[in-house]
């Protein structure tokens, strides 16, 4: 079946003006073009799951651009490919701790308001930001 970029956008998620800037990138090397109007097909949803998984982990459009070239290049690239998937996988293994770290903040925030509620007042519970806290003003993450 083929589809239009609109609904190809309907279809991802995603905005028509995302992938038509992925397509002025070169992020759609094998996508169709019947006068001048891009075609999908559906071989082509797997390439398009790939970059928005890509897009989502915030790989940098840069970055999505050498995928695809290595992806082009076939076999020879497998190692590379690898090596990409690895330090974005990284990167996201960084971010996952962050947010974890930053989560135990607004557990606490949580617990604090609440606290503040049941006692009717944030008086009550204004000195739990020094004993209570997890997160040290010295050991704030960069």
């Amino acid at each position: 079946m083929s589809y239009t970029i609109s609904e190809i956008a309907k279809i991802m998620g995603v905005s028509t003006h995302t992938l038509r800037y992925y397509d002025k990138e070169g992020l759609f090397p094998h996508v169709k073009r019947v006068n001048g109007i891009r075609i999908f097909e559906d071989e082509d949803f797997e390439w398009l799951r790939v970059l928005n998984c890509l897009r989502n982990i915030n790989m940098p459009i840069k970055k999505m651009k050498e995928y695809v070239e290595l992806c082009d290049k076939g076999d020879e690239s497998l190692e590379e490919r690898l090596q990409m998937i690895l330090e974005q996988e990284n990167s996201i293994n960084e971010q996952i701790k962050l947010l974890e770290y930053y989560k135990q903040e607004i557990e606490f925030k949580k617990e604090y308001y609440k606290a503040a509620i049941k006692a009717g007042s944030e008086k009550a519970v204004r000195d739990w930001s020094c004993k209570k806290a997890t997160l040290e003003l010295d050991k704030l993450p960069k």
